[in-house]
């Protein structure tokens, strides 16, 4: 390698680092207060707390502020639904896909049911569990029909169907009568 290419190498490699450097000292000025190592730097840990990496919080598991009693649970930020016996036992969990308004976090009651209906998004869809209504956007969960596909989503359209496969949909037809508590998580 000639001693302009080296050069030139060199010259790039400086940039790259300055640049990633000018980056991470950007990253750590936006962190929250409390986390990074300017917080706590030559801290010694407090009593009890461990260097270990913490394990991820398993997705599945019931959100610990999801009430008592039997009750569906729905997480808006996990897109996540959770029937839950009297018990507390989980009977089913499973992945949703969440309409275009959410409700707030809070609790709530199923106050209808359909059977077959015509989502406002024009897909056909079975077993809706209505329990919320957000300035007029009426929330519930539903499942497709067999066959039918949704339209891609526009996004000036508020809808409220929050989306199960059929087998969840029909697990949440069975489980979510009139009058079953839903909580709504973050």
């Amino acid at each position: 390698m000639s001693a302009s290419s080296s050069g030139i190498v060199a010259g790039l490699t400086a940039a790259a680092l300055a640049t990633v450097g000018y980056l991470a000292h950007q990253a750590a000025q936006t962190l929250p207060d409390g986390l990074g190592r300017a917080a706590h730097a030559g801290a010694a840990p407090a009593a009890g707390t461990s260097k270990a990496p913490q394990v991820k919080k398993d997705p599945t598991a019931l959100p610990g502020d999801s009430g008592k009693g039997a009750r569906v649970v729905y997480s808006l930020r996990g897109d996540r639904v959770w029937l839950v016996a009297g018990d507390e036992a989980v009977s089913r969990t499973f992945e949703v896909d969440p309409s275009a308004v959410d409700p707030a976090p809070g609790s709530y009651s199923v106050t209808s049911r359909s059977n077959t209906v015509t989502g406002s998004d024009g897909v056909p869809v079975e077993h809706v569990v209505r329990f919320a209504t957000v300035d007029g956007v009426v929330i519930g969960f539903s499942s497709a029909v067999a066959g039918s596909t949704a339209p891609a989503p526009d996004p000036k359209v508020r809808t409220g169907g929050i989306r199960e496969s059929r087998a969840d949909g029909d697990a949440m037809w069975t489980f979510a009568t009139i009058g079953r508590t839903v909580v709504v998580v973050r």
